[in-house]
């Protein structure tokens, strides 16, 4: 029973980190992106 809680627990702390990070994922690609024209762009 604990194991069951402990990974519902882990997969909401990953959704929560996921959405926390996608926007400053985001702004990091678009300020990245618009600086890479002198560098190559990495993937």
């Amino acid at each position: 029973m604990f194991r069951a809680i402990a990974d519902v627990l882990r997969q909401i702390g990953g959704a929560i980190a996921t959405v926390v990070t996608l926007p400053f994922r985001a702004l990091a690609r678009l300020f990245g992106g618009a600086s890479s024209s002198t560098r190559s762009r990495r993937v």
